[in-house]
């Protein structure tokens, strides 16, 4: 991490329990060496028992990640930023407007097959993520599925629990996966409206819609 990213996330981490006078012992890495660690796990999409070994040992920094992401610190941690990314940019702090979609992605074979399935239209066999994100592409939820469950069904789960979480969302974007019963049962049951962007037969090619 930067400095500057460093100084922005200090002041979010808990304080050791030995430090508030807790007791305890002291621990032997400091927190800035387990983010670092952490980011350098998923930026390079490797396993935990490939760490390298100039940051602190695997199961450190895994305990240290597994007990920050259950005490709901990794969520915190990526609002925050996030709100300080919009207040930044002029924006409301909370999002009012969103875009959904989805990605199928193949799964290796050692996937479970009760977490993975075929999606027929894309043709691939693994799992789909399904992303909400703001209009300025930060993401607000995120749900991971077969990549055999619809753009609709997923969607069922992941704009509740988002409709839950941020109270001033109030319309959404969606591309022709979304289309039918969804764009009403948004409508009646969250009190937000899904709006579907379509695509032009004349279109060839990628193209922002």
């Amino acid at each position: 991490m930067s400095d500057a990213e460093w100084a922005a996330v200090r002041d979010l981490l808990p304080v050791p329990g030995w430090l508030a006078g807790r007791g305890g012992r002291p621990e032997g890495y400091c927190h800035r060496q387990m983010i670092d660690a952490v980011r350098y796990l998923v930026d390079n999409g490797i396993k935990w028992r490939a760490m390298p070994s100039d940051f602190p040992p695997w199961p450190r920094v895994y305990a240290f990640f597994a007990r920050w992401r259950e005490a709901g610190l990794v969520a915190e941690l990526q609002d925050r930023l996030r709100e300080a990314v919009r207040d930044a940019e002029g924006r409301d702090r909370e999002p009012s407007a969103a875009v959904i979609d989805s990605q199928s992605v193949k799964a290796d074979a050692t996937v479970a097959l009760t977490s993975r399935g075929f999606d027929a239209g894309k043709r691939i066999n693994g799992r789909k993520r399904h992303l909400l994100t703001d209009t300025l592409g930060l993401l607000l939820a995120v749900l991971v599925t077969p990549a055999s469950t619809t753009d609709r069904d997923a969607a069922r789960l992941l704009l509740p629990a988002a409709r839950g979480r941020f109270g001033r969302l109030a319309r959404v974007w969606a591309d022709g996966g979304y289309t039918g019963h969804l764009v009403d049962w948004s409508a009646t049951q969250l009190g937000v409206v899904l709006d579907i962007v379509r695509r032009s037969d004349d279109i060839r090619g990628f193209q922002v819609l």
